[in-house]
Order: structure tokens, then sequence, then C-alpha cells
């Protein structure tokens, strides 16, 4: 095997992209510069060539997608999702193996065009809005036209030209864990000689194994879409608020019922949500709210005086309880009622660190939440030991 470049650029390879080693490092020609007899060992040197700075490059771009995103926020549906069948894309682009693939140069990674998602995604939509399966979902072929732009059997595309709301950012893919991203598919049309010559089909015709590359499946991705609210037409506004619930349901009837890529005839390109997907985003949302609540949690008891700040995470203690359905019991050395006890005793000293306002503030609090986080609670003694007469300044 030999590579159609200069001698002084070497023959080792490893360490290029895989879309290097498919394009500009093909190293598969025979000595004579005929194409390789045998292609599967290429196709195989291809999807093996997955080098560590490629797989960074490729984490990087999926992390500044999923960054732009949130940084848009409602203004890009994102759709984390898992490949269930191998995807075949760029299958029709020429190279001496015939079949070919789609690389994002000059990275060499493997991708899916926007444009191929935002054409599977409009026949979804079409599909939906002809009322063949059922349920329409909202589409009707005015939002199809307001989200997607004008079809090609539109009579007046070239005369009033207009683009669609919608932007399709391309589609990138993550390994399975453990797994490689790319694999060797077989294709093996059978009646070669009937198909292409004057042959006459029969049984003991021998098949013709054909490879090409696919990305394997398990590998996971996150369709973005976004919408540029000012290309939405004004009778249209209120597609502004249903936009996401209608791609929604396009993006699940594609995945199950259409496929991405080529080859989704045969079973290729299944794409749907995953349970663990949808569970990590999960997490992750409300991870990101906890932090936020907690961010302004602590703002507002940097406003509070020491003693405001007190009562405060008192009541918020008593809140989170409350939300448990769980009671502490009505014994002064543990839980609720001891914090009570001892905020009531400090309150009361003779410091004049707490006001009357604090006091009373505190005596609020107590009176309010007490009974209803403490367990067979005693107003009678508790208002005796908590002293709530002296914190309201009746005694």
């Amino acid at each position: 095997m030999v590579t159609a470049i200069p001698a002084y650029l070497g023959t080792r390879f490893d360490d290029c992209p895989p879309g290097h080693r498919f394009g500009l490092y093909f190293d598969a020609w025979e000595p004579d510069w005929r194409k390789p007899s045998n292609k599967s060992p290429a196709f195989e040197s291809v999807a093996n060539a997955f080098p560590q700075h490629s797989k960074d490059a490729l984490a990087a771009i999926c992390a500044r997608q999923q960054e732009q995103a949130a940084a848009l926020g409602q203004q890009v549906f994102s759709h984390p999702a898992r490949l269930f069948a191998p995807l075949a894309t760029g299958l029709g682009n020429e190279h001496p193996l015939e079949n070919g693939f789609a690389f994002l140069n000059p990275h060499g990674l493997p991708y899916l065009a926007g444009s191929g998602l935002k054409g599977v995604l409009r026949r979804a939509a079409e599909e939906l809005a002809g009322g063949e399966w059922g349920d329409c979902a909202g589409w009707d072929q005015p939002v199809i036209d307001a989200l997607f732009g004008p079809g090609e059997e539109d009579p007046l595309r070239d005369e009033q030209a207009r683009r669609g709301a919608l932007v399709f950012w391309d589609l990138f893919f993550l390994p399975a864990k453990g797994k490689s991203l790319l694999a060797v598919e077989i294709m093996t049309p059978h009646h070669r000689d009937y198909l292409q010559s004057n042959g006459t089909p029969h049984a003991n015709e021998q098949p013709n194994p054909i490879p090409f590359l696919a990305v394997a499946a398990g590998a996971t991705c996150t369709l973005h879409i976004e919408l540029r609210p000012a290309y939405i037409p004004p009778q249209l506004a209120g597609l502004a608020d249903k936009w996401r619930a209608l791609l929604g349901a396009a993006v699940e009837h594609a995945g199950e019922w259409l496929g991405f890529g080529a080859k989704t005839a045969v079973g290729y390109g299944r794409l749907g949500q995953d349970k663990a997907i949808l569970k990590q985003a999960a997490d992750d949302a409300r991870d990101r709210a906890e932090a936020e609540q907690r961010k302004a949690y602590q703002a507002e008891l940097d406003k509070l005086t020491p003693q405001g700040r007190s009562v405060k995470e008192f009541v918020t203690a008593c809140e989170s309880k409350l939300a448990q359905d769980r009671k502490d019991p009505f014994t002064p050395g543990s839980g609720l009622y001891a914090e009570a006890l001892r905020l009531s005793k400090i309150a009361l000293a003779d410091d004049g660190s707490w006001s009357s306002a604090d006091r009373l503030q505190l005596a609020e609090a107590l009176a309010t939440w007490l009974p209803q986080v403490i367990d067979r609670y005693d107003a009678k003694d508790a208002r005796k030991k908590l002293k709530l007469a002296a914190l309201r300044g009746e005694a």
C-alpha cells in the first residue's frame, strides 16, 4: 500500500485524524496506483485512526456547542440522543474506495451536516402534517414553511425568496464508553450480473460484499436547533411559544421511523432519547438550579444582621424539615427544639446584642414553626421554656 503524497512527508499516519487518513493521507493505493482490491483493511485503518488529540478536539467541539446553546437559553432546542443503529453519511462523496464518508475539515472528524438534519426533520414534519400517522402534533404547511422556509415544490420559492426561522447546527457524535466511534459496515448486493450486465438471476451467483464507514451504534449526540424569532411571520407569532414542542415531535418521529443519514430504508441512522442521558441532563439542570438557589439564599443572608441571619437560618431549617414530612421529638436536647431553646436563651441574654424587634421576630418564628415540625408539641410547656412572652416584650 502506498500514499499519493511527497516522500518527505513520510509514511506514518497513526497520529492523524480519521478524516485525514481517509482523504489527504489515504494510504491504500496498490504499488501501481490501482485501487485496492481488498477494501476492508483500508476502511478498518480509518475506523481505528482516532488518536487522543482527535478525541479531545471532538469533545471540545461538543462542549463549545453546549456552552453556546446554554448562553442562548430558550432560543435553542437541545435534544440529547443515542444512536440505536449505525449511521452512514456522505456515502456519495467521491473516493477511491467508492463509498465516501462525511468528515468535517480541517478537523477530520465525523459529523452530520446541519443541512442533512434539516432535511430529515422537514420530511418528518410533513409526514406528521399529512395526518397519516394520526396526531399531527401541531404541524401544518404554513408552520413548516415558517420554520423551515419554502419547499422545493413552492412555485414562489424563487420569486419571493425567504429563509425559515430555524438554524440547524452540525451534529457531532461521542463514542459509547469503551467503544470506537467509527465502525466498518458491509452491504452485500446479490445478482450483480443480472443487475449490471446481461446475466440472469440464479441462486448460485456469488454475492458482492461492499464495506463502508459508519458511526457506530451506541454513540451519543445532542441535536441543537436555534430559533431566529425575527423570521417568524407576524400571522404566526404564536410559534415563538410552541416551536420547541413541535420540534420534539418531529425529532421523535424522524428518529424512530425515518432515520438520519444514508441507508435509512434498511434501518440505519435510528436515533432516540436515552434514559441515562435524560437523567444526567435532569441532574445537571437540578444541580444548576440548586446552585443558583444557594447563591441567592447566601446573598439574602449577607444583607441581614447577625440576629436576623440566625432567625432566617432557623426558619429555613424548619421549612426543610416540613418538606421532608418528618418531625423532631419534643425533647430539649435534640433537633429543632434544642435549637429554638438555644436561640431563645441567646436573645434574652442581657448583653444588648438583640433588639426588641429582633426578639419579636424570633418569637413569631418559634410560635409559627415549632407546632409544624415538633412531634407531640405542647404549646403551654413550650411557651414557658422558650419564654415567648419575654421575647415579645410582654413580661
